[in-house]
């Protein structure tokens, strides 16, 4: 079991979703994943968090009537002092979505997008570290920055968050860093400013595990979700690009393979 016994300050620790429909959401992650969703302790919150076995995966919060926001996935990195780096974050040209605030005593947080527009939370942990496993089935296996402004948003997270970024390809057809403690790479950086859509914005997304990509896709489809991008193969695993039955898209990651938690997915 991959599991966390430390928090890495600068790195993902907990992603959660942000969703209009969270009774589907509980029965569509339940059935893909097998993840159960526990409610918050905290006095009149419906926050959610999802479980595999005993182990926190993510959680999910409900959007609120008449939000004009689509329903979508979130990352979160751990920091140190999260009124320090959102001071940070707005002086190396990034915006502050939310002001830093304190969720009872599990700890402070706060929402910036980098300058290249994509958003990110930030995670100060007091009693909750966040995910409680990863790199396994069920549970997150890569994080990753599609950014349509490489060189500036390689910039930012190094000066905001301590980031050293290890470059695995540097040419116009794929430029791509990696993130993290030797050995054990969390996330990832990748130029897809000629790969993105039109008027798709630079943007985190979540890599979840399964064992038999196909297999899993093929059920998003039966649940009600969509398969943005049909399963294609690597060097370093098997994905597939799908969305919850509301819009709220993640990538499906494959952990049959010992590198598959270690190194990007992107092609």
């Amino acid at each position: 079991m991959s599991a966390r016994d430390a928090t890495r300050f600068g790195e993902p620790c907990w992603a959660d979703l942000m969703t209009s429909d969270p009774d589907g959401a509980r029965e569509f992650y339940g059935r893909l994943f097998g993840w159960t969703a526990v409610r918050s302790a905290m006095e009149g919150s419906e926050y959610l968090t999802f479980r595999r076995g005993d182990a926190d995966v993510a959680g999910m919060a409900v959007q609120m009537a008449g939000s004009p926001a689509e329903d979508a996935w979130s990352i979160y990195l751990a920091v140190e002092d999260v009124d320090a780096t959102t001071r940070a974050a707005r002086v190396a040209g990034g915006q502050v979505l939310a002001e830093p605030v304190t969720i009872g005593s599990m700890g402070r947080m706060a929402v910036v997008s980098d300058p290249t527009g994509a958003a990110v939370g930030l995670w100060q942990p007091l009693d909750f570290a966040g995910f409680g496993v990863t790199g396994e089935v069920g549970s997150p296996v890569w994080h990753e920055l599609n950014t349509l402004d490489y060189p500036t948003a390689v910039a930012f997270y190094e000066t905001v968050f301590g980031w050293k970024p290890v470059v695995l390809s540097d040419t116009d057809e794929f430029r791509y860093s990696t993130i993290g403690a030797e050995g054990a790479m969390v996330a990832g950086v990748f130029d897809a400013s000629a790969h993105l859509p039109a008027g798709m914005p630079s943007h985190w997304q979540l890599y979840l595990g399964v064992a038999d990509v196909p297999a899993a896709a093929a059920l998003v489809s039966e649940l009600g979700g969509t398969v943005l991008q049909e399963p294609w193969h690597s060097e370093f695993g098997t994905f597939a690009r799908v969305s919850d039955r509301t819009g709220a898209m993640f990538v499906l990651g494959s952990v049959d393979q010992p590198d598959a938690t270690d190194q990007p997915a992107t092609t």
